[in-house]
């Protein structure tokens, strides 16, 4: 794996075929989508990063100014960095970052796949009030405990998405490096609740889209995931059964093979665009 670093933004690259940039969410780095490359057995390069805050990569954002554009930005310069024909896929709030990149239009995508996106707003947007209170009763809980003084708050949010004791499960390190990461995190809570996404925006996405949700995930998340494949022209939903929020890692074979096929399946949508384009050229310039 070779790093080939943008000032201030972790990039990492491995493999040869078609790009895919790998998002990862809140709490991780680009190495949370290990399980998921190895599964993918060297058919694709993969490129990935890490978030505002995570890893190597600076923070851009404040308490007063946490617009998730501060996310696409990041997205974006790593997509330039890679090159050529990408396929842009992210997890958990790195699915929202990826989200609001296609809808920026900056930089050319042949697919997009979203992953477990905490898309809230579009919850509130749809009147899946219930829903949406789920969300905001858990951060709000959250927040409030970390505020207070609770350096372990964080673990209220990773068991809303995994299920009660997910955190409790977690290695030592991994836990460790949530708790470390608490701040970011309730920043990143801040950039989904200031992403507006009414279902008129999303109709304005044009490239290929899969949503992944986990069968297991909290109702809240997967019905968010489910609007997103609605109202997303032709998106595609895919449910990976037995599955939770965290299914890069504990579903990493059904969700690489998920992408797979998204992937190449975009790949001959293009060469075919680009073999009739060759045509049609070949054709006037024969009239001519």
């Amino acid at each position: 794996m070779g790093k080939q670093g943008i000032d201030g933004i972790d990039y990492e690259e491995t493999g040869e075929g078609p790009t895919i940039v790998l998002v990862p969410g809140s709490c991780s780095t680009g190495a949370a989508w290990r399980p998921v490359m190895a599964a993918l057995n060297g058919r694709f390069r993969c490129v990935t990063t890490s978030l505002l805050g995570y890893g190597a990569t600076a923070e851009r954002r404040s308490a007063n100014d946490a617009s998730i554009w501060h996310e696409a930005d990041i997205v974006e310069a790593v997509i330039r960095r890679a090159a050529g024909p990408v396929h842009l896929i992210g997890h958990s709030f790195g699915g929202l970052a990826a989200l609001a990149v296609a809808l920026r239009g900056r930089v050319a995508l042949e697919s997009l796949t979203i992953a477990e996106a905490p898309a809230a707003n579009l919850l509130r947007e749809c009147r899946e009030h219930r829903h949406y209170r789920a969300f905001r009763d858990m951060t709000d809980a959250y927040v409030d405990a970390f505020c207070g003084g609770d350096p372990a708050a964080i673990a209220t949010m990773i068991d809303f998405y995994g299920g009660d004791g997910t955190f409790a499960a977690w290695p030592p390190r991994v836990r460790a490096y949530a708790l470390e990461t608490t701040p970011v995190n309730i920043l990143d809570w801040a950039s989904v609740y200031g992403f507006r996404l009414p279902p008129s925006a999303l109709a304005g996405v044009d490239v290929p889209v899969l949503v992944l949700r986990g069968g297991n995930s909290h109702p809240a998340v997967q019905r968010a995931n489910e609007l997103l494949s609605i109202h997303i022209p032709g998106a595609s939903l895919v449910t990976v059964d037995g599955a939770a929020h965290f299914l890069i890692s504990t579903h990493a074979e059904a969700v690489a093979a998920a992408i797979a096929r998204h992937v190449i399946q975009a790949e001959r949508v293009r060469e075919r665009a680009a073999t009739f384009e060759a045509d049609e050229r070949y054709q006037y310039a024969v009239c001519d």
